[in-house]
């Protein structure tokens, strides 16, 4: 079908440059009107008189090739100078829309740093830092390109989900758009790990499984947290949407409480960013349904360094006061992340598990099952070290897996990752930006209109 559109688009270029040459004036409208002369009369133009009764025929016009053609040429709009937009529903790849792979930049931040700091120089006039800067262009434009597809496909999502929709509907759709904007390509492009779509109490790692007929409603807040990566440069971003008004001041807590992790910098200790996002978070207080109630930071959740093809790197950023006082340095990637709740401010495992990932730092372990042995061989040849869901392993045709995924999980070659719920009864909310601290100033990468 791609290959169609595309020769349908190369036939309709072809035609606008031949008409520019001829000095026709309008070749849509010539295209169009040929497709509406009747066969009888090709080549020739009658004008046909109305006779009562009902005289000549009229001219057949043939709707579906008019509406094929336009279609068309919805799909390959293009703007002055040849370049294309995106359709809606996005359709065209990133890489496509950016031919000379120079993809749209994040939001470029100063690095503001105390005078006694050892930065404290002018990070944007340093020859040594824009040197060192240029030499990380290409793993730039790997993270600038994911994070375009996750705008694009977050633009179109956001205004798809509806109350009514189910959970499996939302995810397959999110993900289907996503897999496309990526270019999916094994282990080189793709998804970086499963669609989070966690309900009201439920903070995060919810996913439907297969047979989940959960249906959004009206009164639940949505957490929707997907990824995606490019040579295992990971792109970790989330957002949540309610549809009931009364939730807004929930929302505006957390988002309030990510922008501020956001100003993090360079020697900024982490336990020190964990404080002011609490300080902002529990500033807020939030009524639902006639009850007061202070949104509280969850204190078990936090955000985290990324690695090549590792989601969770090592270091924490923590979303309370205390925890570690390690600093953040230089060339490293953040997913900023917080959770707020207006629980007890702390998660537990519930429900049925769906997040699982191999373990990073697992070594060789001797099985003894031959359906573990088969299934480490897909999950390695499909997802590497990024996290997958049950759902990945139906799409590709596993079946009755449950038994060695359990069994990798029990002798630790595979962890698994159950959603994680506050009390029941109370809402909670999640916000989430990927940063980049490039030598001459941080670059939020994940940015976009949106949030």
């Amino acid at each position: 079908m791609a290959d169609v559109e595309k020769e349908s688009a190369d036939e309709i270029g072809a035609e606008i440059k031949q008409s520019a040459v001829d000095g026709e004036n309008n070749v849509e409208n010539d295209a169009v009107e040929a497709l509406t002369v009747p066969p009888a009369t090709e080549g020739k133009k009658k004008k046909k008189k109305k006779k009562k009764g009902g005289g000549g025929e009229p001219a057949q016009t043939n709707e579906n090739a008019v509406d094929e053609l336009n279609e068309q040429m919805d799909k390959q709009k293009l703007e002055d100078g040849g370049k294309k937009v995106q359709t809606d529903p996005p359709s065209i790849p990133i890489i496509e829309l950016f031919p000379d792979g120079n993809y749209p930049l994040g939001e470029l931040v100063d690095y503001v740093l105390p005078q006694d700091s050892r930065m404290a120089k002018d990070r944007f006039t340093s020859e040594e830092a824009r040197t060192m800067d240029t030499l990380q262009t290409d793993l730039y434009k790997e993270a600038r390109l994911a994070a375009e597809a996750h705008r694009h496909t977050r633009r179109y999502i956001r205004d798809y989900i509806k109350p009514g929709l189910t959970m499996m509907d939302i995810a397959e759709t999110l993900e289907v758009i996503s897999r496309k904007m990526i270019s999916e390509n094994g282990l080189k492009a793709g998804l970086a790990f499963p669609t989070g779509l966690s309900l009201n109490n439920c903070a995060a790692h919810y996913t439907p499984n297969a047979g989940d007929t959960t249906v959004l409603q009206y009164d639940d807040v949505l957490k929707v947290d997907f990824g995606t990566h490019i040579n295992g440069r990971i792109i970790d971003c989330a957002f949540t949407m309610a549809f009931n008004p009364k939730y807004d001041k929930l929302l505006q807590a957390v988002k309030d409480a990510t922008n501020t992790g956001i100003k993090a910098s360079i020697d900024v200790r982490l336990c020190d960013i964990g404080e002011s996002i609490q300080e902002v978070m529990e500033s807020y207080e939030v009524e639902i349904d006639g009850k007061t109630f202070t949104v509280r930071s969850i204190r078990n959740l936090n955000g985290h360094s990324i690695g090549p093809y590792q989601i969770h790197s090592g270091k924490t950023v923590p979303i309370v006061k205390g925890g570690e006082a390690t600093k953040m340095e230089e060339g490293e990637f953040y997913a900023i992340e917080t959770f707020g709740s207006t629980g007890k401010g702390y998660v537990h495992d519930d429900m049925e598990c769906s997040h699982y990932m191999k373990n990073y730092d697992a070594g060789h372990v001797p099985l003894r099952m031959a359906k573990s042995k088969h299934l480490l061989k897909v999950i390695n040849d499909n997802f590497g070290t990024l996290a997958f869901c049950r759902r990945w392993l139906d799409r590709i045709g596993e079946t009755k897996y449950l038994m060695g995924l359990k069994n990798l999980c029990d002798v630790g070659l595979v962890d698994s990752y159950p959603p994680l719920c506050d009390i029941k009864g109370c809402y909670t909310a999640q916000f989430e930006h990927t940063i980049v601290l490039r030598p001459t100033c941080k670059e939020i990468i994940s940015r976009g209109e949106d949030y």
